[in-house]
C-alpha cells in the first residue's frame, strides 16, 4: 500500500490507462473489488447526496450484456454509426472485471448538478487510481452505449441518470506504452489579477 507521501505521488504519476481489449485475468478479487470500490467513494460530494452508483457486471452476466447491447445498438443504429456486430460482442466481454459507473445527481437538492457530475467523475477516477494501487490496470471508456437511455435504464438508472463510463480492470497481456501529457506552462497558469 502507498502510505508516505513520494509513494502517493509516485502511485498517481505512474497511473495509465491500458486498453480494456489487452486486459486479461487475473482481475481483482472480491476484498481487492472492495476496496477498489471503498476508496471510490471517499470523494468530494457536497451536501453528501453520493450522486453516483456502480454495478458490477459479473463474467457470468457479460453474454446479457452482449444481448442488452445488441438490442440498444439496433434501436439506434441510425444515429450511432455503424459498427459490427462483433465489435459489440468484444466490447461486452473484454477484460475480466466491468463496472458500470452512474452519475445519478439529486435534482431535488439545492447543491448544483454540475457539482454532483463533477463528484462522480472524481469517483470513477478513485476507481481508476485504487485498481492501480491494487496492481491492475483500468480503462474508463463511454462510447455510444453510455449515452443509450436503454443501456442506462438496464442498470438502475432513473430519468435523471447518466452513465459516466464502463470501468473496464485486469492485467494487461502487453507492455504499457506512455502516453504523450500536456506540457505544464501548457495548462497550468498564475492568475495576474485583473
Amino acid at each position: 500500500m502507498f502510505n508516505d507521501l513520494s509513494s502517493t505521488i509516485a502511485l498517481l504519476a505512474t497511473r495509465r490507462s491500458g486498453k480494456a481489449r489487452d486486459l486479461a485475468a487475473p482481475g481483482p478479487d472480491a476484498a481487492q473489488l472492495d476496496r477498489i470500490l471503498a476508496a471510490a467513494t471517499r470523494v468530494p460530494d457536497h451536501g453528501k447526496l453520493a450522486p453516483w452508483r456502480f454495478v458490477i457486471v459479473p463474467q457470468e452476466k457479460r453474454a446479457d450484456f452482449a444481448a442488452l447491447l445488441h438490442e440498444a445498438y439496433a434501436a439506434q443504429a441510425e444515429t450511432v454509426g455503424k459498427m459490427a456486430r462483433e465489435a459489440v460482442e468484444q466490447f461486452a466481454h473484454q477484460a475480466p472485471c466491468l463496472i458500470v459507473a452512474l452519475s445519478t445527481p439529486a435534482h431535488a437538492s439545492q447543491i448544483p448538478i454540475w457539482e454532483q457530475e463533477l463528484s462522480a467523475g472524481a469517483a470513477c477516477q478513485n476507481l481508476l487510481i485504487a485498481a492501480h494501487a491494487e496492481g491492475f490496470v483500468a480503462n474508463w471508456l463511454t462510447t455510444w452505449a453510455a449515452f443509450s437511455e436503454r443501456v442506462c435504464a438496464a442498470f438502475g438508472g432513473g430519468r435523471d441518470a447518466r452513465i459516466a463510463g464502463f470501468l473496464f480492470i485486469g492485467t494487461p497481456t502487453r507492455e504499457l506504452e506512455e502516453r504523450p501529457r500536456p506540457d505544464r506552462d501548457a495548462v497550468v497558469g498564475i492568475w495576474q489579477g485583473r
